[in-house]
Protein backbone atom coordinates (compact mmCIF):
# COMPACT_ATOMS: atom_id res chain seq x y z
CA UNK A 1 0.00 0.00 0.00
CA UNK A 2 1.56 3.35 -0.97
CA UNK A 3 2.00 6.29 1.35
CA UNK A 4 0.11 9.08 -0.42
CA UNK A 5 -1.73 12.35 0.21
CA UNK A 6 -3.61 12.46 -3.09
CA UNK A 7 -7.05 12.72 -1.46
CA UNK A 8 -6.09 16.14 -0.12
CA UNK A 9 -5.32 17.43 -3.62
CA UNK A 10 -8.42 15.78 -5.07
CA UNK A 11 -10.64 17.58 -2.57
CA UNK A 12 -11.71 14.27 -0.96
CA UNK A 13 -12.49 14.39 2.75
CA UNK A 14 -10.51 11.76 4.68
CA UNK A 15 -12.79 9.67 6.88
CA UNK A 16 -11.09 7.83 9.77
CA UNK A 17 -13.89 5.33 10.39
CA UNK A 18 -12.72 1.75 9.84
CA UNK A 19 -15.27 0.98 7.13
CA UNK A 20 -14.24 4.07 5.14
CA UNK A 21 -10.53 3.24 5.48
CA UNK A 22 -11.16 -0.33 4.32
CA UNK A 23 -13.17 0.90 1.34
CA UNK A 24 -10.47 3.33 0.23
CA UNK A 25 -7.31 1.28 0.85
CA UNK A 26 -8.51 -2.28 0.22
CA UNK A 27 -11.47 -2.09 -2.13
CA UNK A 28 -10.35 0.94 -4.17
CA UNK A 29 -6.66 -0.01 -3.89
CA UNK A 30 -5.45 3.39 -2.77
CA UNK A 31 -2.96 4.40 -0.10
CA UNK A 32 -3.07 7.09 2.53
CA UNK A 33 -1.08 8.90 5.19
CA UNK A 34 -0.36 7.88 8.78
CA UNK A 35 -3.86 8.16 10.23
CA UNK A 36 -5.27 5.99 7.45
CA UNK A 37 -2.54 3.38 6.98
CA UNK A 38 -1.71 2.83 10.64
CA UNK A 39 -5.37 3.16 11.62
CA UNK A 40 -6.43 0.35 9.29
CA UNK A 41 -3.34 -1.76 10.06
CA UNK A 42 -4.17 -1.56 13.77
CA UNK A 43 -7.67 -2.90 13.04
CA UNK A 44 -6.18 -5.77 11.03
CA UNK A 45 -3.67 -6.67 13.75
CA UNK A 46 -6.39 -6.66 16.41
CA UNK A 47 -8.57 -8.99 14.36
CA UNK A 48 -5.58 -11.32 14.07
CA UNK A 49 -5.36 -11.37 17.87
CA UNK A 50 -2.53 -8.93 18.55
CA UNK A 51 -2.53 -6.45 21.43
CA UNK A 52 -2.21 -3.04 19.75
CA UNK A 53 -2.05 0.46 21.21
CA UNK A 54 -2.34 3.65 19.15
CA UNK A 55 0.36 6.19 20.04
CA UNK A 56 0.64 9.93 19.34
CA UNK A 57 3.86 11.49 18.04
CA UNK A 58 5.17 14.93 17.16
CA UNK A 59 7.20 14.95 13.94
CA UNK A 60 10.68 16.54 14.00
CA UNK A 61 10.88 19.95 12.30
CA UNK A 62 13.71 20.98 9.98
CA UNK A 63 14.27 24.12 12.08
CA UNK A 64 14.35 22.13 15.32
CA UNK A 65 11.74 21.01 17.81
CA UNK A 66 8.75 18.80 17.20
CA UNK A 67 5.19 19.12 16.01
CA UNK A 68 2.15 18.98 18.33
CA UNK A 69 0.46 15.95 19.83
CA UNK A 70 -1.35 13.73 17.29
CA UNK A 71 0.84 15.13 14.50
CA UNK A 72 1.58 11.49 13.67
CA UNK A 73 -0.02 8.14 14.51
CA UNK A 74 2.07 5.03 15.18
CA UNK A 75 1.50 1.65 16.84
CA UNK A 76 2.77 -0.28 19.83
CA UNK A 77 2.36 -4.07 19.51
CA UNK A 78 3.00 -6.24 22.57
CA UNK A 79 4.15 -9.85 22.27
CA UNK A 80 6.86 -11.34 24.46
CA UNK A 81 8.53 -7.96 23.90
CA UNK A 82 7.22 -4.53 22.94
CA UNK A 83 7.49 -3.53 19.30
CA UNK A 84 7.16 -0.19 17.51
CA UNK A 85 5.20 -0.58 14.27
CA UNK A 86 4.75 2.19 11.69
CA UNK A 87 3.50 1.71 8.12
CA UNK A 88 2.53 5.36 7.68
CA UNK A 89 5.69 7.49 7.77
CA UNK A 90 6.94 7.29 4.20
CA UNK A 91 10.63 6.38 4.07
CA UNK A 92 10.94 4.71 7.48
CA UNK A 93 11.79 1.36 9.04
CA UNK A 94 10.19 -1.60 7.26
CA UNK A 95 10.11 -4.20 10.01
CA UNK A 96 9.08 -3.51 13.62
CA UNK A 97 11.62 -2.01 16.01
CA UNK A 98 12.11 -3.41 19.48
CA UNK A 99 10.95 -0.59 21.72
CA UNK A 100 13.24 -1.33 24.66
CA UNK A 101 16.41 -2.24 22.76
CA UNK A 102 19.51 -0.32 23.82
CA UNK A 103 21.59 -0.87 20.67
CA UNK A 104 20.85 0.63 17.22
CA UNK A 105 18.71 -1.58 14.99
CA UNK A 106 20.00 -1.87 11.43
CA UNK A 107 17.76 -2.31 8.39
CA UNK A 108 19.49 -2.16 5.02
CA UNK A 109 21.56 1.00 4.65
CA UNK A 110 19.87 2.65 7.65
CA UNK A 111 20.06 2.31 11.42
CA UNK A 112 17.41 3.26 13.97
CA UNK A 113 17.46 3.88 17.69
CA UNK A 114 14.94 4.93 20.31
CA UNK A 115 16.18 7.30 23.01
CA UNK A 116 14.59 8.29 26.31
CA UNK A 117 14.33 12.08 26.74
CA UNK A 118 12.28 13.02 29.79
CA UNK A 119 8.74 11.77 29.36
CA UNK A 120 9.30 11.22 25.64
CA UNK A 121 10.93 8.56 23.54
CA UNK A 122 12.61 9.87 20.39
CA UNK A 123 13.00 7.80 17.23
CA UNK A 124 16.21 8.63 15.36
CA UNK A 125 17.59 7.29 12.10
CA UNK A 126 20.96 7.35 10.40
CA UNK A 127 21.97 6.59 6.82
CA UNK A 128 25.30 4.80 6.47
CA UNK A 129 27.96 6.57 8.51
CA UNK A 130 25.99 9.83 8.63
CA UNK A 131 24.74 11.61 11.72
CA UNK A 132 21.68 10.65 13.73
CA UNK A 133 18.55 12.65 12.89
CA UNK A 134 15.31 12.87 14.85
CA UNK A 135 12.23 11.44 13.14
CA UNK A 136 9.60 11.99 15.82
CA UNK A 137 9.01 11.86 19.56
CA UNK A 138 6.21 10.01 21.32
CA UNK A 139 4.89 8.78 24.65
CA UNK A 140 3.30 5.44 25.48
CA UNK A 141 -0.03 7.01 26.50
CA UNK A 142 -2.79 5.02 24.75
CA UNK A 143 -4.93 6.88 22.22
CA UNK A 144 -8.16 6.30 20.32
CA UNK A 145 -8.42 6.94 16.58
CA UNK A 146 -10.99 9.70 17.13
CA UNK A 147 -8.36 11.72 19.04
CA UNK A 148 -6.45 12.20 15.78
CA UNK A 149 -9.42 13.68 13.90
CA UNK A 150 -8.54 17.34 14.56
CA UNK A 151 -4.93 17.02 13.37
CA UNK A 152 -6.07 14.92 10.42
CA UNK A 153 -8.37 17.77 9.42
CA UNK A 154 -5.56 20.29 9.95
CA UNK A 155 -3.23 18.40 7.62
CA UNK A 156 -5.99 18.25 4.99
CA UNK A 157 -6.79 21.95 5.02
CA UNK A 158 -4.13 24.21 6.50
CA UNK A 159 -1.71 26.04 4.18
CA UNK A 160 0.87 25.50 6.93
CA UNK A 161 0.70 21.71 6.52
CA UNK A 162 3.30 20.25 4.18
CA UNK A 163 0.62 17.82 2.95
CA UNK A 164 -1.33 20.64 1.29
CA UNK A 165 1.75 22.07 -0.43
CA UNK A 166 2.71 19.12 -2.60
CA UNK A 167 1.20 15.83 -3.70
CA UNK A 168 3.22 12.71 -2.99
CA UNK A 169 2.93 8.98 -3.58
CA UNK A 170 5.64 6.67 -2.23
CA UNK A 171 6.04 2.89 -2.18
CA UNK A 172 8.69 0.56 -0.77
CA UNK A 173 10.00 -1.92 -3.35
CA UNK A 174 12.23 -5.00 -3.24
CA UNK A 175 15.17 -2.85 -4.34
CA UNK A 176 14.48 0.32 -2.32
CA UNK A 177 11.77 2.96 -2.68
CA UNK A 178 9.93 4.71 -5.49
CA UNK A 179 8.33 8.14 -5.01
CA UNK A 180 6.34 10.60 -7.08
CA UNK A 181 6.73 14.09 -5.60
CA UNK A 182 4.82 16.56 -7.70
CA UNK A 183 5.98 15.95 -11.26
CA UNK A 184 9.28 14.35 -10.18
CA UNK A 185 9.98 10.61 -10.03
CA UNK A 186 12.53 9.62 -7.36
CA UNK A 187 13.97 6.11 -7.14
CA UNK A 188 16.12 5.17 -4.14
CA UNK A 189 18.18 1.97 -4.03
CA UNK A 190 18.95 -0.11 -0.94
CA UNK A 191 22.37 1.57 -0.87
CA UNK A 192 20.67 4.94 -0.41
CA UNK A 193 21.63 6.24 -3.87
CA UNK A 194 18.86 8.38 -5.38
CA UNK A 195 17.99 8.91 -9.02
CA UNK A 196 15.36 11.38 -10.11
CA UNK A 197 13.87 12.82 -13.26
CA UNK A 198 11.19 15.35 -14.13
CA UNK A 199 8.07 14.03 -15.82
CA UNK A 200 6.97 15.36 -19.18
CA UNK A 201 3.41 16.24 -18.26
CA UNK A 202 0.25 15.29 -16.37
CA UNK A 203 -0.42 12.43 -18.78
CA UNK A 204 2.86 10.74 -17.82
CA UNK A 205 2.07 11.38 -14.15
CA UNK A 206 -1.25 9.58 -14.43
CA UNK A 207 0.37 6.67 -16.28
CA UNK A 208 3.12 6.22 -13.68
CA UNK A 209 0.63 6.41 -10.81
CA UNK A 210 -1.14 3.44 -12.35
CA UNK A 211 1.85 1.46 -13.64
CA UNK A 212 4.24 1.91 -10.70
CA UNK A 213 1.88 2.35 -7.75
CA UNK A 214 -1.35 0.67 -8.85
CA UNK A 215 -3.31 3.88 -8.19
CA UNK A 216 -6.08 5.01 -10.52
CA UNK A 217 -7.63 8.39 -9.72
CA UNK A 218 -11.18 9.42 -10.63
CA UNK A 219 -10.86 13.23 -10.79
CA UNK A 220 -7.82 14.32 -12.79
CA UNK A 221 -9.34 17.70 -13.74
CA UNK A 222 -8.62 19.07 -10.28
CA UNK A 223 -4.94 18.10 -10.54
CA UNK A 224 -4.74 19.78 -13.94
CA UNK A 225 -6.08 23.02 -12.48
CA UNK A 226 -3.65 22.95 -9.58
CA UNK A 227 -0.44 21.94 -11.25
CA UNK A 228 -0.81 23.02 -14.88
CA UNK A 229 -2.50 26.39 -14.43
CA UNK A 230 -0.81 27.22 -11.12
CA UNK A 231 -4.02 27.93 -9.22
CA UNK A 232 -3.97 25.90 -6.00
CA UNK A 233 -7.22 24.31 -4.94
CA UNK A 234 -8.96 26.61 -2.48
CA UNK A 235 -9.24 25.20 1.01
CA UNK A 236 -10.62 26.68 4.18
CA UNK A 237 -7.95 27.15 6.86
CA UNK A 238 -8.27 24.97 9.93
CA UNK A 239 -6.57 24.81 13.28
CA UNK A 240 -5.80 21.65 15.22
Amino acid sequence: MPFENLSIHLGETIDLHEAALHDKIVRRRRGGFCYELNGLFAALLRRLGYRVTLLSAGVAKDAGGFGPECDHLLLLVELDRRWLVDVGFGENFRTPLELDANAPQVQGSKAYRILRKGRYRVLQQRSGAGRWKDSYRFTLAPRELCEFAAMCRYHQTSPDSHFTRNRVCSLATASGRRTLSGLTLIETGRNGIRRQRNLADEREYRRLLHDLFGVRLPRIALFEREFLQGRPHERGAANP
